[in-house]
């Protein structure tokens, strides 16, 4: 990788790349994305990674924003149509293998062609743009995250760190290296510390423990909906037939306590939950040897975490309240416009838009959005919290809690659930058993059965999509 990096900054070098030009990636997981991500951060110039299938119908806008000078592309996702449209000279991806399809041209053909020689890079410092990223924008216009040198650098030995991560580890992930959080966890984590990354292309759920036993992965990273499919298909295999298998993570959602403790009870698998954000980074993390079912394990201590009221006055353990964070007052937390300006939307301390509390034992628990928060009567409800109750019952496999319009209350709460194959069960034997669990005023006024519920494309449980749903079916009757 060094030696592959020294040539692609010598080629960069060669095109006029200079000090925080843009240099645009626009493909799926693979060695040559990977290669192309690393090289340009060495060399000093701005990686912009964009989610092929997620940004495709803002990819003109985004593009146009980043103003780049090289695009480096992917054959065959369709988007040699937008050459031309959009700023940058434009060059097909290509293949380490020269004997690949592709390999004999594209941007790895010409790095083959250059004569060894020596390093080029320039003289970037912290406050330099290391990274560009596109949020999803499932529920608006995706955002391009700005990222410094120092910023990418601070966030990635504390989350090593917090995850336990040493050079003997071999760490297996499949989510997209087109995001911060498969970036910092999984590429710059292992370079930092001597470790191993395999890489997959996508989640494969027949083939995850396969992975796992032939390629000794000590480390998975994972998400709730991951977790679900393992549980709701399950495997053979067991922890004493992986025992090289530390743990798999869990992050970008909360993780159901219920759908936790069926997973291990299942596997005999340690689940080590973290959390982060695309604007912040990883913010928490835990390993097998420091985690706390139905927690996100403990803030990086650089962040400076805080859970604050409505004012901004910092709550006392076990209080619920807004995630806010900084650090140091200086610190700047930006987006690119669509202009391509870059625009600093806060200074000093930041909220994440999720609420949460300490324990006792300074471990985090996120408790959900704070837009997903129900007030019934003047009483803010979790969602969350009536999910992990609802899950206990062994009938349920999924669960989603919303919000809708009441006239009386402002809002009531209403439980969706997809139901186990093979169980059976009605509404109100659900609200019998939230009944003695939850007060009154939080107890499910409807339950309504799906085979299915949404999710967003990063996996996370699609309450937006319930609710809108629930006022279409209201509207009609």
């Amino acid at each position: 990788m060094y030696d592959l990096a020294r040539r692609i900054g010598r080629y960069l070098h060669g095109r006029g790349i200079g000090l925080n030009d843009r240099v645009a990636l626009l493909s799926n997981n693979s060695l040559e994305h990977l290669s192309v991500y690393i090289a340009v951060l060495c060399y000093g110039a701005t990686i912009c990674t964009i989610h092929v299938e997620m940004n495709a119908a803002y990819f003109e806008n985004i593009l146009n924003a980043t103003n780049a000078r090289l695009v480096i592309y992917q054959e065959g996702l369709g988007l040699e149509k937008l050459a031309g449209k959009v700023p940058g000279d434009w060059i097909p991806l290509g293949s380490l293998t020269p004997d690949a399809p592709g390999g004999n041209e594209g941007f790895f053909a010409e790095i083959e062609k250059l004569p060894d020689g020596n390093w080029a890079s320039l003289p970037h410092e912290r406050d330099d743009i290391a990274s560009i990223f596109y949020t999803s924008g499932t529920a608006s216009t995706p955002k391009g995250v700005v990222c410094s040198h120092g910023e990418l650098y601070d966030n990635t030995e504390p989350t090593a760190d917090a995850f336990g991560m040493t050079a003997d580890d071999r760490i297996l992930d499949f989510r997209s290296f087109n995001w911060m959080s498969a970036q910092v966890l999984s590429a710059l984590g292992p370079l930092c510390k001597g470790a191993t990354l395999l890489m997959a292309r996508r989640f494969s759920q027949s083939r995850f423990f396969d992975w796992v036993r032939d390629h000794k992965a000590t480390i998975s990273a994972g998400n709730p909906t991951v977790i679900n499919m393992l549980i709701n298909r399950p495997s053979e295999i067991r922890a004493t037939d992986i025992p090289h298998f530390r743990f798999i993570t869990s992050s970008s959602a909360p993780l159901m306590v219920e759908d936790w403790r069926r997973f291990e009870e299942l596997y005999g698998i340690t689940i080590c939950q973290g959390y982060g954000s695309s604007e912040t980074g990883w913010i928490a993390g835990s390993s097998e040897k420091a985690h706390r079912m139905g927690t996100v394990g403990r803030p990086l201590p650089y962040q400076q975490v805080r859970i604050v009221n409505d004012k901004g006055d910092a709550l006392a353990t076990g209080e619920i309240g807004r995630v806010e964070l900084g650090r140091g007052p200086d610190a700047e937390y930006r987006y690119l416009a669509d202009d391509g300006s870059i625009r600093v939307y806060a200074t000093g301390r930041t909220q994440t838009g999720d609420m949460g509390f300490y324990d006792s034992d300074g471990f985090l628990i996120v408790t959900g959005r704070e837009k997903d928060l129900i007030i019934r009567g003047g009483v803010n409800i979790a969602p969350v919290e009536i999910d992990n109750i609802v899950l206990q019952m062994p009938e349920v496999a999924e669960v989603a809690t919303v919000g809708v319009p009441d006239r009386i209350f402002g809002e009531e709460v209403v439980v969706y659930i997809t139901v186990r194959p093979g169980a059976e069960i009605d509404g109100a034997k659900v609200i019998d058993h939230c009944r003695g669990r939850l007060p009154d005023i939080k107890l499910p006024k409807q339950v309504i059965f799906q085979d299915l519920l949404p999710k967003t494309e990063r996996g996370k449980m699609d309450r937006n999509a319930l609710a809108e749903a629930w006022k279409e079916a209201a509207a009609k009757n």
